[in-house]
């Protein structure tokens, strides 16, 4: 959900204003808990003490992370001590880039905010882990032969729970409400029968201070459920408990996390070639395997989180720890991961809690009646709306959001054992503002000021902290398109503790090239910067189009290139015109140089790997209820006589030679060579030598190009390559080797600042990839 197009400079450094964020005041918390304070900030030795104490209490106690355990310390704190230490003196994130020292009161405060915010998470609820297993507690629980429904509405003023079970009746089910605002409901078994069926509808009833009563899905629910083949009805709530022997059990082990992700972004819904919702289990037997052949190792699923609103393209949640029924049930979704893992692909999932639907009878802003921002998911008044998204923001500073957030990630990862998560609409967290209307220029004061929503940074860092240390091996990446600094660092250095974020700008200048320039326009320094305006420090995946760019009102980059010949010129029995040539040549080379000079992990959106054409519009009232644009033309790759299968066949190369040189993870990235007149970027990356040539009509024999080490050359991948769809002008059995250049130890005096060089043949619009022979062993 992309709101601007502006990057951060590589760690650019601009004057600014220093900007400080006090701690505010937590009078949510003192309700809640009845704390007595003087003040709310603590005394960095008193929480040492308070730390140490907590440490020594848990160490050694155990606790679930799927199918691998750990200690709770590991969590709570392998790392408080060190923590402790840190904020007594300078953060890492300022050592590791000074030019952050002016706003340096900024970043230590948040990090004492989010200090004492684990602090008294470990004082009042046992520790950040213990805190996330609130599944555990609200919604629907067993304990003893009973169920037990718990629900947080403190401004209610009566509850009772209705459903199937009592005749949508709730006299006899009245709930009572403790001191902290939470509801509960205690239903004894009936002898072997269960108090509520499996798959039976449920809502939780309460009254409001007027004095009327409202049916709401509950908070909690696992799976919520529309009437068949209705679109745009409001969902039930359905209570979710099958009998042990028929629920899902995982056979295959998480494969460990990928030193370079290679993402493969896909919507299971629209993941058919016909007309209509896939199923999660159509997606696990007919969609993977095609991912694994492409060598991708990370599936991110969108859409997953229930939304009644299907062309919202999974981003207005109503039912946050239910499934998206539309799919399938939650025991298929689990075959799905699970099918995954025994391919060897991590899967992560796309989680939103950066806003909720505005629905009310099946979302969770049904429960918001006007009450203040302590009593309620979301921020009151202006604050708590999103103009542009029409959906509610959430209070990240209220305990019990916290709670929900944080358990909506644990559920995740170890009821259906995800592996990590994308982060959507992190911009629109990150700033009061919400990216609206902003072009961020990379100025450090636009990410520290008092237009920062510290609140939500602190619920990141949270996060974060929490899902890193339930499993190790998760991915989290995040979608900012602002380029806040620190952001993809550490929390214990200071950062919001992410792994990765989406290069955003780089969809948008490739877009601008595609749509507004010639080739004769295009400015090979200006693609370049692009391609590398990033914080060296901070890891980012690169991508050239997700599904951002192909949705309703724009075209995917192959339609951009090839529009309406895409209908009828792409068989490999007739001759290639020159715009077929020209679009399929062009679609390799964007995303083979977004893949190798953009970041250090690549993301592709499902269908775009193979040129898929058109564009993606979701059923919805405006089109019929269509669902003609809402899928993928699978048989257009499976077609051996398209030229479709060419650029696909592209893509599992592309993907292939990152698993043989492992060039993604490298620190050894330097473009050697920008030729502007002639259309050509040399650069290196890892071991190999990479050389793109964007020049419409010129093919350069005896090209020169630098390199480091000396030795013996050949090619490891060639877009020109027939297999490829190209016109097959490389001789890859030509080997090429270096000449020296220049004085030894002098680097002005080398070829393109590099000691040695070699010459190659170069295609007008086609890129090769050369690595260096290894010598002979005797």
């Amino acid at each position: 959900m992309q709101i601007s197009s502006s990057e951060a400079p590589v760690i650019a450094s601009f004057p600014g204003i220093e900007a400080l964020v006090l701690p505010g005041t937590r009078r949510e918390l003192a309700s809640l808990h009845k704390l007595r304070r003087g003040r709310t900030g603590f005394l960095l030795a008193n929480m040492a003490c308070n730390f140490t104490q907590r440490v020594e209490e848990i160490q050694g106690l155990k606790i679930s992370s799927g199918r691998k355990s750990l200690t709770i310390s590991a969590l709570e704190s392998a790392t408080l001590h060190q923590q402790i230490e840190k904020a007594t003196s300078r953060l890492k994130v300022i050592e590791i880039d000074p030019t952050l020292t002016s706003h340096e009161d900024h970043l230590v405060s948040r990090y004492n905010l989010f200090l004492q915010r684990m602090q008294e998470i470990e004082e009042y609820e046992g520790g950040l882990a213990n805190f996330a297993l609130g599944y555990k507690k609200f919604g629907f629980n067993r304990e003893d032969g009973c169920i037990i429904y718990r629900e947080w509405a403190p401004f209610a003023q009566a509850a009772q729970l209705v459903g199937d079970f009592n005749g949508w009746n709730g006299s006899g089910h009245q709930m009572e409400k403790d001191q902290f605002g939470v509801w509960s409901l205690q239903i004894p078994d009936q002898g072997e029968k269960p108090a509520i069926v499996h798959g039976s509808k449920v809502k939780f009833r309460f009254q409001g201070k007027n004095g009327s009563w409202y049916d709401r899905i509950p908070a909690w629910i696992k799976w919520a459920t529309v009437q068949a083949g209705k679109m745009g009805a409001a969902y039930d709530g359905i209570y979710w408990e099958p009998p042990a022997e028929k629920r899902y059990k995982f056979r295959h082990p998480r494969p460990s996390k990928p030193t370079a992700p290679l993402i493969y972004e896909a919507h299971v819904g629209m993941s058919s070639k016909e007309p209509r919702v896939a199923s999660y289990v159509e997606f696990a037997d007919q969609v993977l395997p095609r991912i694994k052949e492409n060598n991708y190792n990370t599936v991110q699923l969108m859409a997953v989180m229930e939304h009644s609103y299907y062309g919202s393209f999974g981003y207005h949640v109503t039912n946050f720890f239910a499934v998206s029924s539309r799919s399938g049930t939650p025991d298929e979704l689990k075959y799905l991961i699970d099918k995954a893992h025994s391919l060897g692909l991590q899967v992560l999932i796309d989680v939103v809690h950066s806003h909720a639907s505005s629905n009310v009878e099946d979302g969770l802003n049904g429960f918001d009646l006007g009450q203040s921002s302590q009593d309620s998911y979301f921020y009151t008044g202006e604050r708590g709306y999103h103009k542009l998204w029409d959906s509610r923001l959430f209070n990240y500073n209220n305990w019990e959001v916290q709670r929900f957030l944080l358990s909506n990630l644990r559920w995740w990862i170890e009821e259906y054992q995800f592996d990590g998560f994308r982060f959507d609409g992190v911009t629109s967290m990150l700033y009061h503002h919400h990216g609206i209307n902003m072009s961020f220029s990379g100025n450090y004061r636009e990410y520290f000021s008092e237009a920062t929503n510290v609140d939500a940074v602190v619920y990141l860092m949270l996060a974060n902290e929490l899902v890193h240390a339930i499993y190790s091996d998760c991915t989290i990446v995040a979608e900012d398109v602002s380029g806040m600094p620190t952001l993809c660092r550490a929390v214990i250095e200071g950062g919001v503790g992410f792994d990765h974020r989406l290069a955003m700008g780089i969809p948008d200048k490739w877009i601008q090239y595609l749509k507004h320039k010639s080739d004769e326009e295009w400015s090979l320094n200006d693609i370049t910067y692009s391609l590398l305006n990033r914080r060296v420090t901070e890891k980012c995946i690169a991508y050239a189009e997700s599904h951002d760019q192909s949705l309703v009102g724009d075209k995917t980059f192959a339609f951009l290139l090839m529009d309406k010949e895409m209908y009828y010129n792409m068989s490999v029995f007739q001759e290639a015109s020159s715009i077929i040539q020209r679009g399929i040549s062009l679609h390799k080379m964007i995303h083979f140089i977004t893949m190798a000079l953009g970041g250090d992990g690549y993301l592709n959106f499902m269908g775009n790997e193979f040129g898929h054409p058109e564009w993606v519009d979701f059923p919805r009232e405006g089109n019929g209820w269509s669902h003609d644009k809402c899928l993928r033309q699978w048989d257009l790759v499976d077609s051996d006589h398209l030229r479709y299968k060419h650029m696909n066949n592209f893509d599992k190369a592309m993907n292939l030679l990152e698993q043989r040189f492992g060039f993604l993870s490298s620190t050894n990235v330097l473009v050697s060579c920008i030729d502007e007149s002639n259309k050509i970027i040399v650069f290196e990356r890892g071991s190999l030598v990479f050389i793109f040539n964007f020049h419409p009509l010129n093919t350069y024999s005896g090209y020169k190009v630098g390199c480091n080490l000396p030795g013996k050359y050949k090619v490891a991948l060639d877009s020109d390559s027939q297999d490829f769809g190209g016109l097959g002008r490389v001789d890859h059995e030509v080997e090429h080797f270096t000449s020296p250049e220049g004085v030894p130890g002098k680097p002005e005096t080398n070829f393109n600042n590099r000691p040695n060089s070699f010459l190659l043949l170069s295609p007008s619009q086609s890129c090769q990839v050369y690595y260096k022979v290894p010598e002979a062993t005797n």
